[in-house]
């Protein structure tokens, strides 16, 4: 921590140092981190299959700003579209 003009600062290390004991936040931030993970295997996928968004898109019967969304990682995906977004690529979800 450091104290600026009366303020105080912390760094990303220390809030999340603190934060990371609680349940909640650690619940959370493991659910974001998978929720990610997911959106970049989507896109990895798209792209080692040399498919476009638009083709993925055609394919799972959606607009193509819902994958452009989706890969923003800025927006979440239900089951029904990941399952979809999935067939388009040729995978399966499959949950464990």
């Amino acid at each position: 921590m450091e104290i600026i003009n009366g303020l105080e600062f912390y760094t990303v290390d220390e809030v999340f140092k603190k934060a990371s004991k609680s349940k909640a936040f650690i619940k959370s931030y493991n659910e974001e981190a998978m929720r990610l993970n997911l959106v970049m295997e989507i896109k990895r996928v798209r792209k080692e299959k040399g498919m476009t968004q638009l083709a993925v898109a055609k394919k799972a019967k959606m607009p193509q700003s819902v994958i452009a969304r989706i890969e923003s990682g800025q927006h979440s995906i239900s089951l029904d579209t990941l399952n979809r977004i999935a067939h388009a690529l040729g995978k399966r979800v499959q949950l464990v």
